[in-house]
């Protein structure tokens, strides 16, 4: 699934060729998505300027001046910036066509992704309306989190992977910021010292920070908007590196399944 690196990477990607532009059309070849493209969404976009491009969490919000089109990923979307002459290919449901002559192009093999459309406050709508802080926010810091995990028995790793504690910190980042913070990922939460919850919270941000610059990760499915692959996956210290060496200390990777998701730590560098 897209995390939150490869969301902001294609916003970043697509952002500065589409704001400003005028929507000409939008095309819609299936609309049958994780919920079914809105009907109306086509005329009511047709002929607003793109304001903003936006990210809250992993949506992409696309500021029009009367509406704002909320667009999530899923487990294996993408978006590509290209000229509209180009064909569709299988899978590429839906075309924002810009006056400039190019189109965002949402290509979704597993039908998981949404295009919803909202005239309100983006922020209210009920899937953004309870998110909790974002990672790389000022609001998201060591306090915080010891916080969120006071009297929590969870282990460490479910805690930062939970939405309603802090958004888009996806299981490859989870794993990859413990090892840097060099905690368990099985420790409890409430048993972690604040010093280590600081140096948690510096960890996630310098991951997320690094996979971004990086153009994300690319496991399976995940292009950025020019259709290239993320090259984080080079600078992975633990993730799916089970039995091969600690890039720190050579101790064998270990893997087991955690809350239904593998997690890869080492055993030395990690107490």
């Amino acid at each position: 699934m897209p995390e939150l690196p490869e969301v902001e990477t294609t916003r970043r990607g697509i952002e500065p060729a589409v704001r400003g532009q005028v929507i000409r059309s939008i095309l819609v070849r299936e609309p049958r998505l994780r919920w079914r493209v809105p009907r109306e969404l086509p005329e009511e976009a047709a002929g607003q300027r793109l304001r903003e491009l936006r990210r809250r969490a992993k949506y992409l919000l696309f500021d029009l001046e009367r509406g704002t089109m909320i667009l999530h990923l899923g487990m294996s979307g993408s978006l590509r910036l290209m000229p509209c002459s180009i064909a569709p290919a299988l899978h590429d449901h839906v075309d924002i066509v810009l006056d400039s002559g190019l189109c965002v192009r949402f290509n979704d093999p597993r039908r998981f992704g949404s295009l919803l459309w909202t005239t309100e406050d983006p922020l209210q709508h009920p899937l953004l309306r309870s998110l909790a802080p974002e990672p790389l926010s000022k609001e998201f810091n060591g306090a915080y989190l010891a916080r969120a995990a006071a009297g929590r028995s969870v282990a460490i790793k479910q805690l930062i992977m939970n939405g309603q504690i802090v958004v888009g910190v996806g299981n490859i980042y989870a794993s990859e910021a413990l090892f840097r913070a060099g905690i368990n990922p099985r420790r409890s939460a409430k048993r972690i010292k604040r010093a280590e919850f600081d140096a948690l919270v510096k960890s996630i941000k310098a991951v997320l920070r690094s996979a971004i610059r990086a153009g994300g990760t690319t496991l399976r499915d995940y292009v950025n908007a020019e259709g290239a692959p993320g090259y984080f996956r080079q600078k992975l210290y633990v993730y799916e590196r089970t039995r091969d060496p600690c890039r720190v200390c050579k101790t064998p990777i270990k893997h087991f399944v955690q809350g239904q998701r593998s997690t890869y730590f080492c055993p030395k560098c990690q107490r």
